[in-house]
Parts: structure tokens; C-alpha cells; sequence
């Protein structure tokens, strides 16, 4: 193999290991599991695993941040917040082992053998639980040196659509309000929808009934407004070349059509818009991306 990546979920652990041509050659999973122990183990068995397949790099993919200061994770969904997690992991599975965020592994992964493949620079952006994403320029991952970047979630808000749907700003998880991932985020297009209709509704059923449903019709229209806005800011910041949409809003259909066409009249006259693609690796995306990453690191170590 030519190396191995482990995507590391709030459910379940998926490691995966690939060819010399990228192609997948096999694959194995585990549940996640609760406690801190027994997840630095789950994981070093996931290792041992990839190994058992040759020797290669292996990297993993994980939701959260590492604080490069310190080493101790930051994350929502894992056992592993104020722990050295990764240094963790090398010690049991006595082995270095390369780290990325999931965000960033998905869009390393398609900027390199996906829907952004020779795109320079490339976006990738999780629409899902969260709001996230990364950069890929020349073939690599934006510098980060407080590993943040890529956090478009924490980006504030343009104000004026927001006033313009008589929203409220709301409290982020991260403790700051007004944050982009309180509205674009699958929960937060339920709160737009709820903010109209006074019930709580899935993110999945106003997707599905908005051709029939007129106020989740107007809930999807203020989320496209936001998501535009917000895009907006993507470019003329980053000047992407493409957008790579995942995650599971970005499931909805006619969303890339929806996002390109409202970029190109509310951009600045007559300049070009980035293409807005799906994300072509699925599942394979975060695992794959943490084996790129590992290659990666092993070239220049």
C-alpha cells in the first residue's frame, strides 16, 4: 500500500487503505468508543490493522482541533477534549502518526483526486452538524501554524441579510455570537425554519418538503441568502478557483445550481464566480485525505 488513513468519528472509526494509483484496497470499521482509554485503544487497533497490509504512512482524520501550543485536543463529539490525543495514540501504537482535521482531510482529498482535482487555489466546505472547511494551494494545505484555519463556522455573519429576515443573532458554540455556523449549519437552517413556523422541524424534511411547503420554501430562501452572502466573503478572501461542497446539506438537490447562480449577481459586476461542485469521494474522503496527508508528511519529514 502506499499508505493508510483512519477517519475518526463521533460513531464509528473507518480505516482505510489505498494502492499506489489511490485505489482503495481495503477497508474495516469499529464503533467509537465513550471513554478516553478505550478510544486511544480502538484506535491503535485501527492502526494495527493498516499495518497488517504493509508498511506506509498512516494518518488520521478526526472533527476538532489540536492546540499546537500544547498538544491537548479541542472537540465536541470525542472523549478526547484536554487530552494529548494524538501523542496518546504514537505512544500506544508506538508509531508516529500523522494528524488532521476532518475538514481539512476532505478537502486535501478532492483538490487532490476529487472534484477539485488541479483547481489552485481549491475550497473545501462541510455543510453538516458544523460549518468547516480548508484551503489547498499548490497541491497542499494552506499554512495553519495555530491549526484554525479552514473554520469558516467562526466567521461572523453579514449583517444585513440578517436584519433583512428580522433574525435574531444568536450565541455560537464556541462562545461568540453572530458565528456563521448558528444558520448555515443543518441545525441552523432548522432555526431559520422555526424562527418562521414556531415548531422545530429536521433539516432533512425541509429540504424534502420545500417544493410543497411554503414556509420551508422561505426557510431554504433565507439559508440560499445567507449562503451567498457568506460565499461572498470566501471570495474575496481566498479567490478560489473551485468550492467543494460536503457534508449533508449539501445532499440537497439543485444546491450547486442554487449557490452559482445567486454568487454570480450578487458579486461584484462582471467578474467570475468559482465552479460550486460536490464532493465525489464520499465516505472515502476524510480516510483518504488523512493517507494524503500522511504521504505528505512523510516526504518531507
Amino acid at each position: 500500500m502506499i499508505a493508510g488513513g483512519i477517519d475518526l468519528g463521533g460513531t464509528k472509526i473507518e480505516a482505510q487503505v489505498f494502492a499506489q494509483d489511490w485505489s482503495l484496497t481495503a477497508r474495516n470499521r469499529w464503533p467509537t468508543p465513550r471513554d478516553y482509554p478505550a478510544l486511544v485503544q480502538a484506535m491503535t487497533e485501527a492502526i494495527r490493522w493498516c499495518e497488517t497490509h504493509g508498511p506506509a504512512p498512516i494518518g488520521i482524520s478526526a472533527a476538532g482541533l489540536i492546540n499546537p501550543a500544547t498538544g491537548l485536543a479541542l472537540t465536541s463529539n470525542l472523549s478526547a477534549t484536554g487530552k494529548p490525543f494524538p501523542a496518546d495514540i504514537a505512544q500506544a501504537a508506538n508509531r508516529k502518526i500523522a494528524w488532521i482535521n476532518d475538514c481539512r482531510a476532505l478537502t486535501l482529498s478532492e483538490a487532490t483526486l476529487g472534484a477539485a482535482r488541479g483547481a489552485d487555489p481549491a475550497v473545501g466546505l462541510i455543510l453538516g452538524t458544523g460549518v468547516a472547511g480548508g484551503v489547498v494551494t499548490g497541491g497542499k494545505l494552506l499554512p495553519s501554524p495555530a491549526q484554525t484555519g479552514g473554520e469558516f463556522g467562526h466567521f461572523p455573519l453579514a449583517a444585513p441579510p440578517i436584519a433583512a429576515h428580522n433574525l435574531p443573532f444568536l450565541t455560537c458554540g464556541c462562545g461568540r455570537q453572530g458565528c456563521v455556523e448558528t444558520y448555515l449549519s443543518a441545525p441552523g437552517l432548522s432555526r431559520i425554519a422555526a424562527h418562521l413556523t414556531g415548531t422545530r422541524h429536521s433539516p432533512e424534511t425541509i429540504v424534502e418538503d420545500r417544493a410543497t411547503n411554503p414556509r420551508f420554501a422561505e426557510a431554504w430562501d433565507i439559508w440560499l441568502d445567507l449562503a451567498t452572502e457568506f460565499l461572498i466573503t470566501l471570495c474575496l478572501t481566498i479567490d478560489p478557483q473551485v468550492i467543494v461542497l460536503g457534508g449533508g446539506l449539501s445532499r440537497a438537490p439543485g444546491l450547486t445550481d442554487d449557490l452559482t447562480s445567486r454568487l454570480t449577481r450578487a458579486t461584484l459586476k462582471g467578474f467570475p464566480v468559482p465552479a460550486i461542485r460536490l464532493a465525489e469521494g464520499g465516505d472515502a474522503s476524510g480516510a483518504r485525505g488523512a493517507a494524503l496527508h500522511a504521504l505528505n508528511e512523510a516526504h518531507h519529514a
